[in-house]
């Protein structure tokens, strides 16, 4: 079967984008001088952007709806209106992406496809005010008046509330302690990866666990806590997850700390909003001409892996602008040989001289500061259930979410008994681990790679060309009694023409 499950993998990553309903989202070919950095330079220009002259206004939906053509486009995000006529052609999605909210209230759509944008810095010359809705009819307790004052209806809309799962299915906590420790126990009620879920942060006083469950998250969050420092371990077969706290003074307490808004609450992961702790660069290693390696690691209060399948976001301040990407981590070699729980986070990222992020990553110093996200992304590895041949069809920097997939096909699932990979570039010189790649096949039977090129040299005795029918059916073998998955990830025009 030809999968590209959202769902599963690939994962966001800064190459591709998979919609919910399973097909790449489109991109378009920018007019010169409409790249990110020309919206960033008009937005700082001065122009008024709004209409409105600097003023801020209270939207009603029936304002709302009247700006719903090309040159005059009002649309909602979260209870804010934006005006973004101006950023129709400076939109990578294009104008028709931009119109499906014209006029209503796009949050929906945006989480769909936009989720990691930090929409608030690209848009706050656009913001037109805050919506409003009418109140509703009042019932007779709602008729209660104060000093024979009617209180105001709300000027934002109550935030949608998410159904839960059944309670059965809900997590739940405990704390035990002795003078010098204090170990926090998380029930999740499920089995979880053997790579764990839980995301610890201590940052100063304040103690942060998230347990990422699927397409939810559940959070305990303390301030006012005095410890040292804290070790997370993970039971996966039972489903419980323990976080040991050492304790600044050897003392009984009476409770954790102080518990703060968020503390306790299982929602969707996408409703929770992104965590970023500040990483040191710590490293970094050419893999081919124009892609680095580069590794960040963790402060020392935080215990962070990231599940194969999910991203992390990326976030830097250029030139007075938010600026924050998507990217899938590596390892730090193809199939390391132990499992080991690490503090760094690995990125294999191509440099392009003319982007916005990659240079100013490329020229970040040894020991300069880089905020990056919890693991993010609806990722599952139930696609991958008794799976016995896996094809992987990438390009490019494509490969980076196929990386780690490999590793846990070949080491982990016993299911598995052949992994073929398909790695489409332009030139030799452009794959990448290459050597390691060819190691691999050489020393494991169960994996296959064939290289594509589109501009081989005379002498390359590979395939040629870009995807196309006929060298898939050549690729994607299907024995009897098989369970097959194809997993692809790419550029727009390449994962297009790969489902096609």
């Amino acid at each position: 079967m030809l999968n590209v499950p959202p769902q599963s993998f690939p994962s966001m990553s800064s190459q591709q984008r998979v919609a919910p309903s399973g097909q790449p989202r489109n991109k378009v070919a920018l007019k010169p001088g409409h790249s990110l950095m020309d919206w960033i330079r008009l937005t700082k220009s001065g122009r008024d952007l709004t209409g409105l002259k600097g003023r801020l206004i209270e939207v009603t939906e029936e304002e709302l709806k009247k700006h719903n053509t090309r040159n005059d486009c009002w649309t909602c995000i979260r209870g804010m209106v934006y005006n973004v006529s101006a950023y129709m052609d400076f939109h990578p999605g294009g104008e028709e992406e931009l119109m499906r909210a014209a006029g209503m209230d796009g949050t929906d759509l945006f989480d769909q496809v936009h989720r990691w944008v930090n929409y608030e810095s690209m848009l706050k010359e656009c913001l037109v005010g805050k919506m409003v809705v009418k109140a509703t009819q009042p019932t007779k307790k709602e008729h209660t008046h104060v000093n024979g004052i009617t209180p105001p209806p709300p000027l934002l809309p109550e935030p949608a509330k998410v159904p839960l799962p059944a309670k059965d299915h809900r997590p739940r906590y405990d704390w035990f302690q002795t003078d010098e420790t204090v170990t926090i126990v998380v029930y999740t009620k499920r089995k979880i990866p053997n790579s764990g879920c839980s995301v610890v942060d201590l940052q100063g006083n304040i103690l942060r666990i998230e347990i990422l469950l699927g397409s939810w998250s559940y959070l305990l969050h303390w301030m006012q806590i005095s410890i040292k420092d804290q070790v997370a371990k993970t039971v996966s077969s039972v489903g419980k997850i323990q976080v040991c706290l050492r304790k600044v003074v050897h003392a009984k307490w009476t409770q954790v700390g102080q518990p703060l808004e968020s503390h306790d609450s299982f929602i969707r992961s996408k409703d929770r909003g992104l965590f970023y702790r500040d990483c040191v660069l710590v490293s970094k290693k050419e893999v081919t001409h124009d892609t680095q390696l580069f590794c960040f690691r963790l402060p020392p209060g935080t215990h962070m892996h990231v599940p194969v399948g999910r991203h992390v976001y990326l976030k830097a301040s250029i030139q007075g602008s938010d600026v924050v990407k998507p990217y899938t981590p590596v390892d730090e070699v193809l199939m390391p040989q132990k499992k080991t729980v690490s503090s760094d986070i690995y990125l294999m990222v191509k440099v392009y001289p003319d982007g916005l992020f990659t240079p100013h990553l490329d020229s970040l110093d040894i020991g300069a500061s880089l905020s990056i996200s919890s693991p993010d992304g609806p990722s599952t590895l139930r696609s991958l259930r008794d799976v016995t041949h896996l094809y992987l069809l990438a390009a490019g920097t494509g490969f980076t979410p196929m990386a780690r997939l490999l590793r846990l096909a070949l080491q982990d699932l016993s299911s598995v008994r052949k992994t073929k990979l398909m790695f489409f570039n332009r030139q030799e010189r452009d794959i990448l681990w290459h050597s390691e790649l060819e190691q691999l096949c050489a020393e494991e039977e169960r994996f296959q790679v064939e290289y594509v090129l589109s501009e081989p040299p005379g002498s390359w005795m590979g395939r040629r060309g870009q995807v196309e029918a006929t060298m898939l059916q050549g690729f994607l073998d299907r024995p009897e009694d098989s369970k097959c998955l194809v997993c692809v990830c790419g550029p727009t025009g390449f994962t297009e023409l790969a489902v096609q």
